[in-house]
């Protein structure tokens, strides 16, 4: 592979965001290929076995398997990382896969976790399910709250789980305070920054651990392919994470990492226009639903915390109509341009009942715990014109009698 200046941190480090989402990472074959090659191989050749020895032996720097390492992957790794301002950071099979790898690969039965009880479902599983069936015990927490941060920790407590904003309740978490504590108590923070990216906020400046992605949202950004990331110091990522994954097998395709890389290439331009959109529908909604949740709103509790750790408060919000369920379902059925589906992050408006779609696994008790009320929606605003969303809501609204 020919390496380029997309290589070089001592450079790439001085770009600005915008410059470091299109040409930060970049390797170059002997071609000189302007846009990324795919690598789609599962192994390698090697031109004798003593190299072949070596590099399993961690002597020689090379590619194994692409279990462990390819180029195509690695240059999407090496971008997320720059934009991030972290050290170093390994792509996952899926956002759900990123989040597990972050917290088993570093706990072991007798350890303790303090996590956000505002989550995505999957997470909330995470805490609830499967991290006791290893004998490590979990607390939820009302994140939002500093002091329960503190009254949670336990003297076998290793890290502090957390989304900011949260999905779909759109708490925010107080990334100095908290990562702050944690610091001052040996704790290791893990955010799940999927809602905003490194584009809107990056919580490693404001001392977290870890930062964990789901590539399949906003930085893919078009509802493509599935994708994860883990970033983090050289050594958590090298020394921690890399025996789990490298055994246990989380593995992005090379075709799913070139998808990423392009979508990075626009992350900046989407990540801001769909902020400025949601900002504009957000608005709109505020006057004709029962509440709604968008940090970017001055109505909202937590409004100058979000001002003050994001650059914008992305595309997702939530809001509740009166009614529960059924006026829920009604309005979702009533929409003309606005698709129904779970995913977020795409360039397309996209609407779901949390309670019945990404929160139904977690039970209802665990919902109403969390404040995911049968009359919550929760919209990803797209890059569709405000005006044109702003009517098919208004359309539906009327229709249902809201």
């Amino acid at each position: 592979m020919k390496r380029t200046t997309g290589q070089n941190r001592a450079i790439t480090s001085k770009w600005k965001p915008a410059t470091q989402a299109i040409r930060g990472g970049t390797w170059r074959s002997e071609h000189g290929e302007t846009s990324e090659a795919i690598f789609m191989t599962s192994g390698y050749c090697y031109d004798d076995a003593q190299t072949v020895a070596a590099r399993f032996a961690e002597e020689e720097v090379g590619m194994t398997y692409s279990r462990l390492q390819n180029p195509t992957v690695q240059m999407l790794e090496e971008r997320i990382a720059l934009l991030e301002g972290a050290e170093a950071c390994r792509a996952q099979a899926s956002g759900m896969a990123a989040m597990t790898a972050a917290l088993l690969c570093q706990l072991k039965a007798g350890d303790h976790v303090v996590a956000a009880k505002a989550a995505f479902g999957s997470c909330r599983w995470l805490v609830d399910n499967l991290l006791p069936k290893f004998g490590i015990e979990t607390t939820a927490i009302e994140a939002a709250k500093n002091e329960e941060w503190e009254k949670a920790i336990r003297p076998n407590t290793r890290v502090f789980f957390f989304e900011t904003p949260a999905n779909p309740t759109m708490d925010l978490v107080d990334l100095n305070y908290v990562c702050g504590l944690a610091r001052s108590r040996g704790i290791v923070t893990v955010v799940d920054n999927a809602f905003a990216t490194p584009a809107l906020q990056r919580p490693l400046d404001f001392g977290a651990d870890i930062v964990a992605y789901s590539a399949t949202k906003l930085m893919d950004g078009q509802g493509r392919v599935l994708a994860g990331a883990i970033c983090g110091s050289e050594e958590f990522i090298e020394k921690t994470l890399m025996p789990f994954q490298r055994n246990t097998g989380p593995t992005l395709s090379p075709f799913n990492a070139w998808v990423v890389l392009k979508g990075l290439e626009t992350l900046d331009l989407r990540a801001r226009r769909q902020s400025e959109n949601a900002l504009a529908v957000g608005k709109f909604m505020e006057g004709r639903v029962a509440k709604i949740l968008h940090p970017g709103l001055p109505s909202h509790p937590q409004h100058n915390l979000a001002m003050s750790q994001m650059k914008a408060c992305g595309p997702i919000f939530s809001f509740i109509v009166d009614g529960g369920r059924e006026s829920a379902h009604a309005l979702l059925n009533a929409l003309e341009l606005i698709d129904i589906s779970n995913n977020i992050g795409d360039s397309r408006s996209l609407m779901t009942h949390p309670a019945s779609t990404t929160h139904h696994g977690v039970g209802p008790e665990v919902r109403e715990d969390m404040g995911v009320v049968e009359g919550m929606l929760r919209i990803n605003v797209g890059l569709e014109d405000p005006d044109d969303l702003i009517a098919d809501l208004d359309q539906a609204l009327t229709k249902v009698g809201l």
